[in-house]
């Protein structure tokens, strides 16, 4: 039976392969040199963007994306991404798609196959630039430094402060934990602009950005498709009122995770609190059985599940739709940003402030224990941690009080409209 890979596998990898070959390439580039000098500004004709995984993170990087464009034009931006990751960039709409490169890896040989695949189409297109927006991953430095690019934007660790990763990018950045990430990603583009010291340091005010996500908007019919499916699920021919929870019933990011049975205890709360709401329960199409057998537990006609019957961008259209969406630190409350709904985003083992979305229909809960956050991009986003008391710290009052008051502001906002 061949090995799948799942998110653990790839870090294993990651570590096991990637740090031998990024020694070796890194001795390789000195014996060799580089022409570069990043405290000389040349600025490039075209870009190429490194981000293989996390969704939710492609959106924080709109403003670093749109910059790019701004610099070498819509026709020169490039976008390397897993193959299963590459729809929230049709969706942001920034990328022309013929851009957007993509490399399956179910199994490791595929992986393997699919970069060195990806990295032949790469250096066809004879790069000037490339920016590994991924933290410190060692597979992303390699796909940076074999595309050919002669100007490579990365982080590196100066004195043992992250996962080693080599020396193999000609402008080195000093990752920087106090600014949010879409910052941090923005300051990744400006390097290009202008001198970068060896230290890493580039001293310049932190980036103000005016416009953090970009809008959504559904083709001609596409709202239609999903009204016409919630009639099927809730049986009602009218448009009601539809609240969202996200309970993230996989195993694959446990620590993030807000018990099931508060998802559970939440929607009974909703549900009698708010008579005239349905409530819709969202999830991949491996998490559809947990996801039904919460719907059962709930046990009230105004709750349906919807996972595994819509696509991640008809998942976007549904977002349009309702009202409210409840769910932990994950992609969908990354996606949900781009549209009009608003958000009430749990938050446990990493914090809002480099990570939580910034609209003004965001809100999130976070309880700042002394332990928290113990995710972050030094530890590869890994904690020892396995008992997650930051997110069962987070009460069902706590969490129905503020989706009550974010229901009630916009049933006011519908009725001031009509």
């Amino acid at each position: 039976m061949a090995l799948k890979l799942d998110t653990r596998k790839l870090q294993i990898i990651d570590r096991l392969v990637g740090v031998p070959l990024c020694a070796i390439l890194t001795l390789l580039r000195r014996l060799i040199g580089d022409r570069v000098v990043p405290e000389k500004v040349e600025l490039p004709g075209n870009v190429l963007f490194v981000k293989l995984a996390e969704q939710g993170s492609t959106v924080l990087a709109y403003p670093a994306i749109s910059r790019a464009l701004q610099l070498v034009g819509r026709e020169n931006v490039f976008f390397l991404v897993f193959e299963e990751n590459r729809f929230i960039l049709d969706a942001m709409g920034l990328i022309p798609p013929e851009n957007v490169i993509t490399i399956r890896h179910k199994q490791p040989f595929e992986l393997a196959w699919q970069a060195l695949r990806a990295l032949v189409r790469i250096r066809r297109k004879r790069l000037d630039a490339a920016v590994d927006l991924e933290f410190f991953s060692r597979g992303s430095a390699l796909l940076t430094f074999l595309s050919g690019a002669r100007q490579r934007v990365g982080f590196h660790t100066f004195f043992g402060d992250g996962p080693y990763r080599g020396d193999l990018m000609t402008h080195r950045l000093s990752y920087n934990p106090y600014l949010h990430t879409s910052q941090i990603f923005l300051l990744m583009v400006a390097a290009l602009e202008q001198p970068v010291p060896r230290s890493g340091k580039l001293s310049v005010p932190a980036p103000q950005i005016e416009k953090w996500v970009p809008d959504f908007e559904p083709a001609a019919g596409e709202q239609d498709e999903i009204r016409r499916l919630l009639q099927r699920e809730t049986g009602n021919d009218g448009d009601p009122p539809i609240v969202l929870l996200n309970p993230n019933a996989s195993d694959l990011l446990p620590l993030r995770k807000w018990p099931e049975d508060r998802y559970v205890s939440l929607a009974h709360r909703l549900l009698d609190a708010f008579p005239e709401i349905y409530i819709g329960l969202t999830g991949a199409p491996d998490e559809a059985r947990p996801i039904e057998a919460m719907v059962r537990q709930i046990g009230s006609p105004r709750c349906f599940s919807l996972a595994g019957k819509t696509t991640l961008r008809q998942l976007l259209v549904l977002y349009t739709l309702s009202e409210l969406l409840i769910t932990n630190d994950s992609g969908p409350a990354h996606f949900a940003a781009m549209t009009q709904i608003h958000t009430l985003t749990l938050f446990g083992p990493e914090t809002p402030a480099l990570f939580g979305a910034r609209t003004p229909r965001a809100i999130t809960i976070w309880q700042a224990l002394a332990c928290s956050p113990c995710v972050n991009a030094y530890n590869n986003r890994q904690s020892s941690c396995t008992n997650n008391v930051c997110m069962q710290k987070t009460t069902v009052d706590r969490v129905f009080d503020e989706a009550s008051k974010v229901y009630m502001a916009r049933v006011a906002k519908h009725e001031v409209l009509r």
